[in-house]
C-alpha cells in the first residue's frame, strides 16, 4: 500500500468543459446470474442497490453499480475498500456461480464537466447523446475515437468516462482537444 498512483495524476484541462482524470478509484467486474436470488441479495448487501435495468447505473453514496451487459455489472467503490469488496462478495456468493475481480487498477475515470459536456463526448463517441436518448443515469459501452471506453452522465453538467489505464494519455489528450479545439456542437441543449 502507498504506492498507487492514477493514470494521470489528476491532470485537468479547461476548455468550453472542463477535463480532469479522476485519480483512483476501485472498479470491480462482477458476473453472474442477475436472476439467482443470492446473487441479487448480495449486490444489495454489499453495494446497497439493486441490480440496475439494461443501461443503468445505480449510486448508494460513493458507491455505483453499473449494468454492462445481461451478466455483468461494475462495481464502483473507494479505491482502499475494492480488495475487502471483492473478499465480501466471493464469501457472500461462494456458493454461486459468480466471477469478482478487482480491476480498479487496468481502469483510468475521466470527468467532464460544464453545461457543454455533451458537446465534448458528442465530438469523439457514435452515440445520440440528446438528453431524452441518454439521461443522467445511464451508461454505455462504445468507443470514443477508436479506444474502448464506457461513460455515464452523473448529472445534468457532469459525465464520467471510463477507459484501459494503458490509453489514459491518449484519452485525457482526446477529450481535451474536443473540449478547445473548435467549437462546441451545440445541439444538446
Amino acid at each position: 500500500m502507498g504506492f498507487e498512483v492514477s493514470a494521470l495524476d489528476g491532470a485537468t484541462s479547461n476548455g468550453f468543459a472542463k477535463v480532469s482524470e479522476m485519480g483512483l478509484r476501485g472498479m470491480i467486474t462482477l458476473r453472474g446470474d442477475f436472476a439467482d436470488r443470492k446473487f441479487k441479495s448480495t449486490v444489495k448487501k454489499i453495494m446497497g442497490t439493486a441490480i440496475p435495468a439494461q443501461r443503468q447505473v445505480l449510486s448508494n453514496g460513493d458507491m455505483r453499480v453499473a449494468w454492462m451487459s445481461p451478466d455483468e455489472l461494475l462495481l464502483m467503490v473507494p479505491h482502499a475498500t475494492a480488495d475487502d469488496t471483492v473478499d465480501a462478495l466471493s464469501k457472500s456468493l461462494k456458493s454461486t456461480h459468480h466471477l469478482a475481480v478487482n480491476v480498479s487498477d487496468a481502469r483510468a475515470v475521466f470527468q467532464i464537466s460544464g453545461e457543454k459536456m455533451r458537446d465534448v463526448i458528442g465530438k469523439v463517441a457514435p452515440v445520440d447523446l440528446s438528453p431524452a436518448a441518454f439521461p443522467v443515469g445511464q451508461i454505455r459501452r462504445t468507443r470514443a475515437a477508436q479506444v474502448p471506453a464506457a461513460f455515464y452522465f452523473v448529472d445534468d453538467t457532469t459525465v464520467e468516462l471510463i477507459c484501459f489505464r494503458s490509453v489514459a494519455g491518449y484519452m485525457f489528450d482526446l477529450l481535451t482537444r474536443s473540449a478547445t479545439k473548435g467549437s462546441d456542437v451545440g445541439f444538446y441543449r
